[in-house]
């Protein structure tokens, strides 16, 4: 069955200088040759005049390109329209295409899902794209155009074709046990797959660093009730995202800010101050406030410089909390201790605080080293992998530990999107010439 040519607006929504209609299957150069009169030389942005061939009006001038299968993004006949940006101009030619026989409108991701259907990316690469179109921040990025360039499809890949060449030389000894084998096959096979074990384990053991860059590094803001928190959060985030008022419980909900900080995606929360509850509404805020500090990544602890210290607060204090005295300009002198003296109010000492905090981000998200995985979907995968890896080194019989090898390259094998059991036979007849 043949599949139908899709189309859809590439670029962005709205008012724009240029917008990009890209089509994509067997019908797009035919689709080219009714709406420009002709197909212009692959890979050549040619100008071009877009009419509409049930009227023959003029729908917009323009470029036209050509990418015949299968060098292109999709892998099948690619078209790509360079029209004006006008909100009129793009739905006139979105509807002439509509009109045309065997075309339709293309699904959300259904573009990339072609071009991992016809071998143009793995699921990795796919994935890679969709954050690098959501990324917001330099550091996420980065990682995006890190992975679509292929670094966690040959780390992965690397590991199931060592995975596949472990599994198919037990197979072996399985299977052949009177051929003229090497005598430590076993040992050798054995040891490759603790190896693998122990390379995964190491992966998985990253502190969740490229999952904090694509999701973002949680800050949590606490403190007792008029410390200046949502003053703080305020100034930080640019903007009024929080009420600020004298009176004491005013936050009673988490208030979160998205934000940029020093290349790195920081979702910010405001807590309610931490005191004995007037209501059960406050009561609830106070908890939320709790639970927020128990799961974030970093803590900033904002106490006021011109009251007593909040023992409530201090009992929240570790190692992975920043301390903050606000009311600077309040203070006669600097108060003993560790933390940062800053005044909300005036921007004093903020400054220095926000260098702290975003060391302090960085050094959550780690350094570069080997390309990181990125979603909870791949960290599944790769724990089934170890867990199955494991099993193979303690089981009893070959044939239990076969199973469980089995399983962990299917487990890799999920995680781009390539599973082929069939290539094991391959690598059995490759390396040991059975029947020569």
């Amino acid at each position: 069955m043949t599949a139908p040519t899709i189309f859809a607006l590439a670029s962005g929504h709205g008012r724009a200088g240029v917008a990009v209609i890209r089509l994509s299957g067997p019908g797009a150069g035919e689709a080219l040759q009714r709406l420009c009169g002709s197909v212009p030389p692959p890979r050549i942005a040619t100008r071009a005049t877009f009419t509409d061939p049930r009227t023959t009006e003029t729908l917009d001038q323009g470029l036209a390109l050509w990418f015949p299968a299968p060098r292109s993004f999709t892998g099948e006949d690619v078209a790509e329209l360079h029209i004006h940006g006008g909100r009129a101009v793009i739905d006139g030619v979105l509807d002439t295409l509509a009109a045309l026989p065997g075309l339709r409108t293309a699904e959300p991701g259904e573009f990339t899902r072609r071009a991992f259907e016809h071998g143009k990316m793995d699921l990795t690469q796919a994935e890679a794209l969709a954050d690098l179109v959501d990324a917001e921040t330099s550091a996420q990025a980065r990682q995006a155009l890190r992975q679509m360039g292929g670094a966690l499809k040959a780390l992965y890949d690397g590991w199931r074709q060592r995975l596949v060449k472990a599994l198919a030389h037990l197979e072996t000894v399985i299977d052949f046990p009177d051929e003229d084998l090497p005598a430590d096959v076993a040992d050798r096979l054995w040891a490759e797959v603790k190896d693998l074990a122990a390379g995964i384990a190491a992966h998985l053991d990253d502190g969740g660093r490229g999952e904090r860059i694509r999701e973002g590094v949680m800050v949590a803001i606490i403190g007792p009730p008029n410390a200046g928190k949502s003053s703080l959060l305020n100034m930080l985030a640019g903007r009024d995202a929080a009420i600020v008022t004298a009176t004491p419980g005013t936050t009673r909900d988490v208030i979160e800010v998205h934000m940029d900080l020093g290349g790195f995606a920081v979702t910010l929360a405001d807590t309610a101050g931490l005191r004995e509850a007037a209501d059960d509404i406050e009561r609830e805020g106070i908890r939320r406030s709790r639970a927020r500090a128990d799961t974030a990544d970093v803590k900033i602890a904002v106490f006021d410089g011109a009251a007593p210290r909040d023992e409530a607060t201090v009992a929240l204090v570790d190692a992975n909390t920043l301390v903050v005295i606000n009311k600077g300009d309040l203070l006669a002198t600097a108060p003993a201790g560790k933390g940062y003296v800053i005044s909300a109010k005036t921007g004093a000492g903020v400054p220095a605080f926000l260098e702290a905090l975003t060391a302090r981000v960085r050094d959550k998200i780690g350094g570069q080293g080997a390309a990181p995985l990125t979603r909870a979907r791949h960290r599944q995968a790769l724990e089934e992998c170890r867990d199955s890896l494991r099993r193979a080194a303690a089981a009893q019989l070959p044939e239990l530990a076969a199973e469980d090898l089995r399983l962990a390259a299917r487990a890799l094998g999920r995680i781009t999107g390539r599973v082929d059991v069939e290539e094991i036979l391959d690598v059995v007849f490759r390396d040991f010439c059975i029947g020569k």
